[in-house]
Order: structure tokens, then sequence, then C-alpha cells
């Protein structure tokens, strides 16, 4: 048998130079057959090809950058008219218990609108918010569907009743029904100075409150609502399946995915009660004096006393009550930072990363 026809075995070092040549070599393409061609980079982020693209970006582009320019034009603008107010003040314009600067000799300050914009604002919050957000648990996660949609309905109703029918309410049935609530206040809570009652129509600070707890309280219920009914499904399968109750998947799953939801739910419902002025100016018996309870008349907002005080005040009236406009723009700026703030502490609780 010829020695030279023999084919060289697998794993033989006598293989021919050639043959490895070959094999190293890129395989031409078959005919017919279009060469491979390589996967186009990625885009950069931001650029657009298309011209739908180009126009959508430029328009969501200048859309942001036309939102800032809008407020800086209303902080430049605030800011230039209460320098104006602030330079012929004759008093302290932060602790100043006093608001008359439409004389020769004005004096005006905002302690007391200060005082009672925060204190108004705290009362709803505390009141709206835990029952807010059961409302949303109620009609998530206890609720049959038939009965969670009429609920609902009602809810998203509440959102769209105009401020001054609030208002209205507020000062024809809440203030007529408070007496009761306060007298047991009084007997229960006075000697803490801060639930004390001298008697008197309910036009005071709580009663401000509840009012703006009722207004804000559709506004949290059907975003935390909504938040709520993104809860994956795994998550609540999976504590269920470890044996879990109803109320343990809820704290376990459902309040630490909405949780960011909820705080973003709570700043819209308090940049509605900072900002209220006619359901405020309706029921609020306004003087410029901080009371120490709670249940006695008097006091004032920002924005109730800019409602009540722009009619018939002068130019240099309007400008203080600009001033006092700017620091309402400044309280709610330090809010919703502070929200934004929490809200990146609590990422991982976003519904993005769950």
């Amino acid at each position: 048998m010829d020695i030279s026809t023999q084919k060289p075995q697998a794993g033989n070092d006598d293989t021919l130079p050639e043959d490895a040549a070959m094999k190293q070599a890129p395989s031409a393409p078959a005919p017919g057959h279009a060469p491979a061609t390589k996967a186009p980079a990625p885009r950069a982020a931001g650029t657009a090809t298309r011209r739908g693209d180009r126009i959508f970006l430029g328009l969501s582009r200048g859309s942001g950058i036309l939102l800032l320019a809008v407020m800086a034009a209303i902080a430049v603008f605030l800011s230039y008219r209460a320098i104006l107010a602030i330079s012929k003040d004759q008093g302290n314009f932060l602790t100043t218990f006093e608001w008359d600067p439409n004389s020769t000799e004005p004096v005006f300050g905002i302690a007391v609108l200060a005082f009672g914009t925060v204190v108004s604002s705290v009362i709803a919050m505390v009141i709206a918010v835990p029952v807010a957000v059961a409302i949303a648990l109620f009609l998530t996660h206890y609720a049959p569907r038939r009965l969670s949609g009429p609920i609902a309905y009602v809810v998203d109703l509440l959102a769209a009743v105009p401020s001054i029918v609030y208002g209205l309410w507020g000062a024809l049935v809440l203030v007529p029904h408070m007496n009761g609530l306060f007298s047991w206040l009084d007997t229960y809570l006075g000697w803490t100075g801060i639930f004390s009652w001298q008697g008197g129509p309910a036009r005071s600070m709580l009663t401000v409150g509840i009012l703006l707890a009722v207004m804000i309280l559709p506004v949290i219920t059907n975003v935390s609502r909504e938040v709520f009914r993104q809860v994956p499904k795994a998550h609540e399968e999976a504590a269920l399946a470890l044996g879990a109750t109803r109320w343990e998947v809820i704290r376990m799953s459902v309040l630490p995915f909405g949780r960011s939801g909820v705080i973003s739910a709570s700043m819209l419902g308090l940049g509605r009660a900072l900002g209220e002025t006619m359901a405020v100016a309706t029921v609020l018996s306004p003087t410029f004096d901080i009371q120490a309870s709670l249940l006695d008349p008097g006091g004032g907002t920002f924005a109730q006393n800019i409602a009540s005080k722009f009619g018939e005040a002068n130019e240099q009236g309007r400008d203080a009550l600009i001033a006092s406009g700017l620091v309402l723009f400044v309280i709610t700026l330090l809010v919703n930072g502070a929200a934004r703030m929490i809200i990146a502490r609590r990422k991982e609780y976003s519904g993005a990363n769950a």
C-alpha cells in the first residue's frame, strides 16, 4: 500500500503547513450570498436622524427650556417687586405682627401669615394622608370590583369640585357643626393649651385644616391608588406563598413599593393646601395675631391675605402682597425640593427598580 496516499490522523503532529493555513484562513462567501455586514454602532443618546424624531426632540427640549424660563421670569418679577416693598417697610418684614402697607409709613410683616399657612397645611396633611392611603388600599386590595368602581368614581368627582364650593360648604355646614368637637377637645385636651376653647364661632385654624384635608383627600387618594395598582403581582404572590396574611403582604410588599408614589401624592396635596385661597377666605376670621390655641378664631394665610387685600391695596400695598407671595413661592420650592430628596434616597422602592 502506498504510504503517500494515506491521510494524516487527527492529533498527528505531521499535519502539513498548507492544511493549517487553509484552516486559519477565512472562508470565502458562497456564490450568490452577500458577505456579512457589521451591525450599526449604537446611536448616542440625544441624537435623532429621522425628521419626526428631530421635531419631537426639539419640541420636548424647547418645552423644558420654556418651563425654566417661565419659572425664572416669575422669580425675577416677584423678587424685584418684593425688594421695592421691603425697602419702604418701617417694620421687620419677617417678625412684624401687623399689615398696613397702604399708609404713608407702611408697616407690614409675614409672621402671622407664615404661621397660619404652615399650621393649617400641617393639620390638613396629618388628617388627609392616613385616610387617603387607607382608602387607596381598600380600593385596590380589599373592596370587591363592583364596590371599588363606584367609590373610585365618587373620589374622582370630589377632586373636580371647585374651591369656592368647598368654601361655601365649610362656612354654612362645617363651621356650625364644629362646636361639639371643640367642646370635647376643650374638655379632655384643654389642659395642653393648644385645644383650649373660649367659645365663639369655630372659624379657627383647626377648622381651616379640616376643610383643607377634605379638599386634598381626593388628590392623594387617586395618585396613591394608581401607584398601589402597579405593584408587581409576583411580589404579593411570593409573600402569600411564604404564609403572610393580607396585611403582612401590604406591609412588606405594597407599602415599600408605593412609598415614593405616596410621598409624591402627599406633596401634590400639600401644594394645594399651601396655595388654597377662596375656601380659606370664606371660613377663616382673619386677624394679625398668633393664637396659642388652634380652636380660637383668628390668624391668616398667604393666599387668603392676598385674595382679601388685593382689591383695596394701592401700589405700595400690591408690592407688599407680592412680597408675601414671594415667600409662599420659596416655601413651595423648599417643600418640593425636600420631597425630591426623600424620593431620591428611596430609589430602591421605586417602580422602575422593582
